[in-house]
C-alpha cells in the first residue's frame, strides 16, 4: 500500500478566498511543509496564487506537491451556475499546471438544509424535475474536469443538498464512474449520522481520494439538538483532531489496505480561522497519530 498523507488550507481556517481573516497562502505553505506534510490542495479558487510560475517555485520552495483543489459552490442553485463554472474551470486550469491530479465537488451550503445538517430523517428534499437538473450540473462539472485530464470525486458535505448517504447513493446510480468518482470525507459522512467505515467497504472501488477528519461525539450532539449553523459547529470544534473522535481511522486504514489503495489522502480539520488555537499545532498532531496507527 502506498498512501501519501496530504493537507488542506481549510485546516488553517479558509474556507472562502476572499475572507479577510484567512492566513497567507505563503505561511500555509510554509506551516504544511514544517509539520512534515509532502502535499497540500489548492484551497477554495484564488486562495493560492493562481500564476503556474509564483504557486509553483512556492511549492519547490516547501518540497510539497499541488494534490488537488475543491470546487465548493452552490451546484444546488441553477442561478449559480456561471458561478459553478467559473470556479471548476479556473480550478482545473490549476491543477493542471502543477500536475495535480483530484478535482473535488462540493454542493455548498444552502440555507434550505442547513437547518436539518445531521437529520436525515428531516432534510427537505428535492422535487425530481430540481434533482434531475442539479445531476446534470454535477454531470457537466464532472466532465469538464475530465476533459482536463483529471480524477474528479463527489463529496458528501454537511448542510448541502449532497449530504446523506442516500443522497450520495442515488447520485452515484446515476451518474457513470468514469465520469464521477468519490472523494470521500471520514468526517461529514460520521456528521451526516451513517457510518463511515461501512460506506468505504461497499464502495472502495469507486473512492479515487480520501480526506481524513474526525468528529467530536459531544459537539456533534449539541450542534444537532441545537440546529446549530455549520461554521458555528466548526467554531464549537466539532472537528476535532483525527483520533479523537468517533471514525475509527484503524479501520479506515484497514479498509484502504486490504482494497490495495493507493494514492493521497488529506488531512482536512476544518476550523473556524478565529479561534484561539495554532492550526500548525493540529496539522502536527494529526500528522503524529497517522503515524502511530501505520500512515
Amino acid at each position: 500500500m502506498t498512501i501519501k498523507i496530504g493537507n488542506a488550507p481549510c485546516s488553517w481556517g479558509v474556507e472562502f478566498a476572499g475572507d479577510p481573516r484567512n492566513p497567507s497562502w505563503q505561511s500555509v505553505l510554509k506551516d504544511c511543509a514544517d509539520a512534515g506534510y509532502k502535499g497540500i490542495e489548492l484551497g477554495p479558487v484564488g486562495f493560492m496564487p493562481e500564476d503556474p510560475a509564483l504557486l509553483g517555485d512556492a511549492l519547490a520552495e516547501h518540497d510539497l506537491e499541488l494534490i488537488g483543489g475543491v470546487v465548493f459552490r452552490a451546484f444546488h442553485d441553477p442561478d449559480a451556475w456561471n458561478d459553478v463554472l467559473d470556479g471548476t474551470v479556473r480550478t482545473c486550469k490549476a491543477l493542471t499546471a502543477h500536475g495535480a491530479k483530484h478535482l473535488v465537488l462540493i454542493d455548498s451550503i444552502s440555507a434550505r438544509r442547513a437547518p436539518t445538517a445531521g437529520r436525515a430523517s428531516e432534510a427537505e428534499q428535492m422535487v425530481n424535475a430540481e434533482w434531475k437538473a442539479y445531476v446534470d450540473r454535477i454531470r457537466e462539472a464532472a466532465k469538464i474536469g475530465v476533459d482536463h485530464g483529471l480524477t474528479v470525486g463527489i463529496h458528501a458535505h454537511a448542510a448541502g443538498f449532497m449530504d446523506f448517504e442516500p443522497e450520495l447513493d442515488r447520485l452515484l446510480s446515476e451518474v457513470d464512474e468514469d465520469l464521477l468518482k468519490i472523494c470521500f470525507d471520514t468526517g461529514h459522512h460520521s456528521y451526516a449520522g451513517f457510518d463511515p467505515v461501512a460506506f468505504m467497504k461497499r464502495n472502495i472501488d469507486r473512492i479515487s481520494y480520501m480526506h481524513f477528519k474526525d468528529i467530536d461525539p459531544k459537539v456533534k450532539a449539541d450542534v444537532i439538538a441545537n440546529r446549530t449553523g455549520f461554521y458555528d459547529a466548526c467554531g464549537q470544534g466539532i472537528f476535532c483532531n483525527l483520533g479523537q473522535g468517533d471514525v475509527d481511522f484503524p479501520a479506515v486504514r484497514q479498509v484502504l489496505l486490504d482494497s490495495g489503495f493507493e494514492g493521497w489522502c488529506t488531512v482536512e480539520q476544518d476550523c473556524d480561522p478565529t479561534m484561539d488555537v495554532r492550526p500548525i499545532d493540529d496539522a502536527v498532531a494529526n500528522a503524529t497519530y497517522l503515524k502511530s496507527i501505520g500512515f
